[in-house]
C-alpha cells in the first residue's frame, strides 16, 4: 500500500513540475471580457498589443514581433506543418476593432480556424 502513495506522491510532483514549464503570455495585453471561454487549444498565437505591435509565436514558442506583412506568410507556412492548426487571437480591448478584422480577413482567405482571446469577467 505503501508504494501505491510513492506512486501517487511521484506523479503529483512531476505534474508540479511539468506545468510551471508552460510558456506563459509574455507581451501585456487586457483582453475583452466574456462569459463563454472556448475548450479548443491554440496552436498559432497573434497577439496586438496597444501600440499596434504585432507578435506571432506557433506552439511553446516565445512570441516574436513582425510587421502585418510577415504575418499571412507566417500563417500560412505553421498550417502547412500543422493542417489542423487554429489561430487565436490576442488583441488588448482598446485597440481599434479594424486591427482585429485585417487578422480575421487573412484567416478567412486561408481557411484558417480562429477565434479570439477574452477574459472572464471579474
Amino acid at each position: 500500500m505503501a508504494s501505491m502513495t510513492d506512486i501517487i506522491f511521484l506523479l503529483l510532483i512531476f505534474f508540479l513540475i511539468t506545468s510551471t514549464i508552460v510558456v506563459p503570455n509574455a507581451i501585456k495585453v487586457t483582453l475583452p471580457e466574456a462569459q463563454k471561454q472556448t475548450a479548443a487549444k491554440p496552436v498559432t498565437r497573434v497577439t496586438i498589443d496597444t501600440n499596434l505591435n504585432y507578435y506571432v509565436a506557433f506552439g511553446s514558442q516565445r512570441e516574436r514581433r513582425v510587421s502585418f506583412d510577415e504575418i499571412e506568410p507566417f500563417l500560412q507556412e505553421q498550417h502547412g506543418k500543422e493542417p489542423e492548426m487554429w489561430v487565436a487571437v490576442y488583441a488588448d480591448e482598446s485597440i481599434a476593432y479594424k486591427e482585429v478584422v485585417k487578422i480575421m480577413e487573412i484567416a478567412n482567405k486561408n481557411n484558417f480556424k480562429m477565434y479570439l482571446a477574452t477574459r472572464i469577467p471579474k
